[in-house]
């Protein structure tokens, strides 16, 4: 596909791709982020396009309705991470301290770099382990467990700054191993 003929692609379904986007998920801003990035995508992956496999006009339906479900599932990720962070508060009292809480909460997760807030929002909203949110993030175990460390830090810091940060967790040493040289007694198993 060449540049030509993908501007005449995204003359032709822009309009009625971004109706479709709007009725399905109901929000402009979000409609117009999926918009751009389905035709980003669509850019990038022009030479894999088998005309013989589906129209130009599937292909983009394709691509736009995977990008608004990754969507929705990051929101959906974010929006569990930050009611269960609030549960974990445990607020005792009135409905409108747990409405301060919580947007307390939302404002200081937003305060958060996007691969920190990303971390949090796969483990406390989706509940994934370690080892999940690193093969989905495509990072290192050890960036994954660092960015929510890191992250989880900043927010106690932001929502109870008075309280002390905890010194990080000291290894154990390894265990004493009996010697095992040659010629070295093992005592007898009974």
């Amino acid at each position: 596909m060449r540049a030509q003929e993908f501007e005449r692609l995204f003359s032709e379904h822009a309009k009625p791709l971004f109706a479709f986007l709007v009725y399905r998920c109901g929000d402009r801003g979000l409609a117009e982020d999926v918009l751009a990035d389905t035709f980003e995508r669509a850019l990038l992956a022009r030479r894999r396009f088998d005309r013989r496999k589906a129209s130009e006009k599937t292909w983009l339906y394709s691509i736009a309705i995977n990008r608004l479900r990754d969507e929705q599932r990051r929101r959906n990720a974010e929006r569990r991470a930050v009611e269960r962070a609030a549960m974990l508060l445990q607020v005792a009292g009135d409905d409108y301290a747990r409405i301060a809480i919580r947007d307390e909460l939302r404002s200081a997760l937003a305060l958060l770099p996007g691969e920190e807030r990303e971390v949090i929002a796969l483990r406390f909203g989706a509940g994934l382990g370690i080892p999940e949110i690193a093969r989905i993030t495509g990072k290192p175990r050890t960036t994954a467990e660092g960015r929510l460390y890191r992250g989880l830090g900043r927010l106690r810091d932001r929502l109870a700054p008075d309280r002390a940060r905890p010194a990080p967790p000291v290894a154990s040493p390894a265990r004493a191993r009996p010697d095992r040289r040659a010629g070295a007694r093992r005592s007898p198993v009974r």
